[in-house]
């Protein structure tokens, strides 16, 4: 029986057809959280008319092929963008592209700052050629697949960081052409499997014996400041050492531990490289020089000549009095306080102390009662920076008299179950110490807490963790935030702080999204003010002062209310030489010149930091943003000409504002900053004038709502009683 043609049935089969092809359109081929990273890496890079095919929110980069994505499955596995002139970040959702393989965007303006969250599965990174500044982030160093590193031609300084213990597998490694400075780390003695090195044209320091035992084939670290001798093992390679410091004439004897035929060959100008020479006969064999032995020998002679003459240089010196000595520990102010039964001991570590810092400050500055008194005299214009804050800052550690812990020990397995297992999707950012996950307890509390990357601090520091845990616990402040609770187990140190849900400063400034609303000026002010409220109270009311070193807006964080919270306090302080460890600032607008020029942080540094924060508050602008023409990537440089000058000012405040602030206002927030950014530190002012200038702001401009219009925040208040609207 044939059946009756009717239209109805084929119209049918085509909009199936039709319905299904749509369907695996909307859904898409590619992994949606590797759609969300490439959002966001669309977003940051300033939306690039060069990709076309990409977009800022959806889309299927699989399924479309989207320029310079490769995609195996559903996965993106590799993002080549070199050599199309991008500029901005790429954005803060890396990590979750978890299947990628190959990340290249080399030959573009990107930067200042290289991402923190970094794919951890790369096998392939190359960041050459941009505007990357600063020094490497620590998520490199959890790579343990990556085979080739590239951030050459940069602007990386400081000292690289001792992050390379995981990265056995990596081959080629391309510093060339920044300037990192300092000595190669210990951690490049576990890239067993290095081919090629190239570290030429940067300001590296100290001898290149770490590398002795690599299987390179190509090294070349012109144009550094390496001493020392070049080891013998690398004589067969192809390494290129012009331009160095060598050390002349023979070698010393091999460190401990090395192999018996290792030898150093030494470096003359004209001279070829030759190792040393040696008789060919057997045990009864002898070479020239100074044996091993005669070396220790005349060692452990100047040892004991050295002890006896301090033994007699002590009993020579005329004792001193208690009376005497108790004046001493008044004026030095920062000597824990002990037993009766340690008395002799304190009064020992006085006259340590005395003697140390009388050797190296003025006598005039060792009765500055600057570093016992809540608040400072008024400061004195011609007084150099170092004159006054280096003794503040100085912090002598006695781990036999560390404050008691007043806070909460938790264990791995209470933090694990608050952040399921340290689930990417509790990953608030990572900081100069590790990454910062949400946590969330049984009794609803909600933390932060910071997981201390083992690589970024010694491990002689991480030994001493519940000390610098009993010391961050002392700080107590409305607007620094509060840490609450630690863990240190199994060879983990994390630190528990309080959360705050509104994020950072930064975050509310330069990312915008469809959920928070621009900062009004009364919240601008209202942090400002909190942030100096909370740098006084480090500076001026702790005894020994602290200085936190990593003053930005990133670490900066605001409550339901947009009140701030200056995090990190007391870290950097509290622990001596953590200047490696700390996420370093330079280049990245936020460094004072000093710092820049010879790392060393003052209170003066502090206040500088702090200044750039209220140019960021002022302009909505980054310290340092390589996507504006040149004359304007450094805020400080372009801003500073402006600040007296009230046309070229109202040009420059956020637009974000639309107009709505008071002029007197905003022109005297200038003159704060403007004290805040002198290039020379010891005409920077206090904190505690900063906070004061502050105040007379709110005292003298109108900080109503009908000004502002609504705001999202609570109102405008100040711990002054007096302050009143004259406007």
């Amino acid at each position: 029986m044939v059946k009756n043609w009717s239209w109805g049935e084929p119209l049918l089969l085509i909009n199936i057809c039709i319905f299904g092809w749509m369907a695996s359109f909307i859904s898409g081929d590619t992994d949606p959280g590797d759609v969300s990273a490439l959002n966001s890496m669309y977003s940051s890079l300033n939306l690039p008319p060069i990709l076309i095919q990409w977009s800022s929110s959806g889309g299927d980069p699989c399924g479309l092929t989207w320029k310079g994505i490769t995609c195996s499955g559903s996965r993106v596995t590799e993002i080549s963008l070199s050599g199309l002139g991008l500029s901005g970040s790429l954005g803060y959702q890396l990590s979750s592209l978890t299947a990628l393989i190959n990340l290249d965007v080399s030959i573009n303006n990107l930067g200042p700052d290289i991402p923190y969250q970094l794919p951890q599965n790369l096998q392939k990174l190359n960041l050459g050629s941009n505007n990357y500044s600063g020094s490497l982030p620590y998520s490199i160093s959890q790579m343990s697949s990556l085979i080739s590193l590239n951030i050459s031609h940069n602007q990386l300084r400081n000292q690289v960081n001792d992050m390379f213990w995981n990265l056995s597998s990596l081959s080629t490694l391309d510093f060339s052409f920044n300037s990192l400075s300092g000595a190669l780390p210990q951690s490049f003695s576990n890239l067993t499997s290095m081919n090629s090195m190239f570290l030429q044209n940067n300001q590296l320091s100290g001898t290149i014996d770490v590398l002795a035992n690599l299987p390179l084939q190509n090294l070349n670290v012109e144009n550094n400041n390496f001493t020392g001798w070049i080891p013998e093992r690398l004589k067969n390679i192809n390494i290129q050492e012009g331009a160095n410091s060598w050390s002349f004439g023979l070698a010393p004897p091999p460190p401990p531990g090395t192999p018996v035929n290792q030898n150093y060959r030494y470096h003359k100008p004209g001279i070829n490289y030759s190792p040393l020479s040696s008789d060919a006969g057997g045990g009864g064999s002898s070479r020239s020089g100074i044996s091993g032995g005669a070396i220790a020998g005349i060692l452990i002679s100047v040892i004991v000549v050295g002890a006896v003459l301090a033994y007699l240089l002590v009993k020579r010196r005329p004792k001193r009095s208690s009376t005497d000595i108790e004046k001493q520990k008044q004026k030095l102010g920062n000597l824990p306080s002990v037993s009766p039964a340690s008395n002799e001991v304190q009064d020992s570590l006085a006259e340590m102390k005395l003697i140390h810092t009388s050797s190296s400050f003025d006598a005039k500055a060792l009765d500055s009662p600057a570093s016992i008194n809540l608040k400072p005299p008024p400061i004195e214009r011609h007084k150099s920076f170092d004159d006054n804050d280096t003794l503040k800052i100085s912090v002598v550690k006695n781990t036999n008299a560390a404050p008691p812990i007043s806070v909460r020990s938790y264990s791995i397995a209470d933090l694990q179950m608050a952040t399921g297992s340290f689930n990417v999707e509790n990953l608030l950012g990572e900081g100069s110490f590790g990454r910062v996950y949400r946590a969330q307890f049984d009794d609803g509390k909600v933390l932060a807490v910071k997981k201390i990357d083992s690589s970024a601090l010694p491990r002689e520091l991480l030994e001493d963790f519940t000390e610098i845990v009993a010391n961050v616990s002392q700080l107590h402040h409305p607007n620094v935030t509060e840490l609450m609770g630690y863990c240190s187990e199994h060879g983990l140190h994390l630190l528990l702080y309080e959360f705050h849900k509104n994020g950072s400063l930064h975050d509310f400034l330069h990312i915008a999204d469809d959920y928070s609303k621009p900062l009004t000026w009364n919240s601008r002010v209202k942090i400002a003010l909190g942030t100096a409220r909370a740098l006084e109270y480090l500076h001026e009311v702790c005894a020994p002062s602290v200085v936190h070193r990593n003053i930005k807006s990133a670490n900066i964080l605001l409550d339901a209310e947009l009140n701030p919270h200056l995090s990190d306090c007391g870290l950097a302080s509290f622990i001596t030489n953590l200047d490696q460890a700390l996420d370093q600032q330079a280049g990245s607008g936020y460094s004072a010149p000093e710092v820049t020029m010879s790392g060393q942080y003052t209170l003066k540094s502090d206040v500088y930091s702090f200044g750039v924060v209220m140019l960021e508050l002022l302009s909505g602008r980054k310290p340092f943003d390589s996507s504006r023409p040149r004359t304007e990537q450094s805020l400080v440089r372009w801003a500073t000409p402006q600040l007296h000058d009230i046309d070229a000012l109202t040009k420059m405040v956020d637009p974000a504002l639309k107009g709505l602030y008071p002029v007197k206002s905003l022109s005297r927030f200038a003159d704060v900053v403007a004290l805040c950014v002198q290039p020379e530190p010891e005409f920077r002012p206090p904190m505690s004038e900063v906070v004061e200038a502050l105040v007379r702001l709110v005292q003298r401009s109108n900080m109503s709502r009908r000004t502002f219009g609504s705001d999202h925040t609570a109102s405008f208040r100040t711990d002054d009683p007096d302050v009143q609207d004259t406007s």
